[in-house]
């Protein structure tokens, strides 16, 4: 797993030269821009919400209350340990779900970009089969519903876990590697379908391969620690990347 990680990562560094050189840049800053400003937006509205939604949770569970009759400074570094844990999770879960929104709408530009850096890979050029793009647009739409599902039960299991005083302070860390998981998924299904790998079958595939899905999720995660240009360039080298990681890292595309 160590070295797909390793691969994965590479794979970002690849994605550069490859973008540079076969000028795919029109592809890469249109959506970008798109998702930056939906990212702006909607990390405004989670970080103004959150808040209140915490508030309101402790008095509703008479934390607050029970805390001050207390007046132990252990227990409140643990339950001020604990709020801001629980909100990192929280932020986890509305980047998942923020996350999967975006892909649903720009699954036929991914979709047509992964299509786009296969074929350039292999020296094919012939123009993109729309009857298989429109399969890859449904199919990662689909995958985009199934994916939130599941990854909605890890992240309420991991909520409940991150209450645990001092042991679930490792929460944010489980919760990060789903995330990252997650999303690296969602980027090598593409090939997957292109390869005529059924769903169930390329579920398979991909779990066989976790350390190519969790380091493409996790450097598009860290990409955001860029302000604005690491937004617009995380979605969609992150696409590339995951095709460019499919295949051995001493081709030359």
């Amino acid at each position: 797993m160590l070295k797909e990680l390793v691969i994965s990562i590479q794979a970002y560094f690849r994605a550069h030269e490859f973008i540079r050189r076969h000028n795919l840049w029109k592809w890469i800053l249109v959506p970008g821009v798109i998702y930056s400003l939906m990212f702006m937006t909607g990390m405004w509205l989670f970080w103004t919400s959150s808040g209140d939604f915490l508030d309101w949770l402790f008095r509703f569970a008479g934390i607050k209350s029970w805390l001050d009759q207390m007046q132990n400074s252990l227990l409140n570094y643990l339950f001020i340990t604990g709020s801001i844990i629980f909100r990192l999770i929280l932020l986890f879960f509305y980047f998942s779900l923020f996350k999967y929104l975006f892909l649903i709408i720009g699954a036929p530009v991914f979709a047509y970009l992964s299509e786009k850096t296969e074929s350039i890979i292999e020296g094919n050029d012939y123009p993109v089969n729309m009857f298989q793009l429109m399969k890859d647009i449904v199919r990662g739409i689909r995958l985009a519903f199934r994916n939130t599902l599941w990854q909605t039960v890890y992240t309420l299991t991991i909520l409940l876990f991150s209450l645990i005083p001092v042991v679930g302070w490792v929460s944010p860390v489980i919760a990060f590697l789903v995330e990252c998981y997650y999303y690296g998924f969602s980027m090598l299904d593409y090939s997957a379908e292109r390869h005529k790998l059924t769903p169930s079958r390329s579920i398979a595939f991909i779990s066989s391969k976790k350390g190519l899905a969790i380091g493409n999720g996790m450097v598009f995660y860290l990409l955001h620690l860029i302000p604005i240009v690491g937004w617009v360039l995380a979605p969609a080298y992150a696409v590339v990347a995951a095709t460019l990681s499919l295949y051995h890292p001493n081709d030359n595309p």
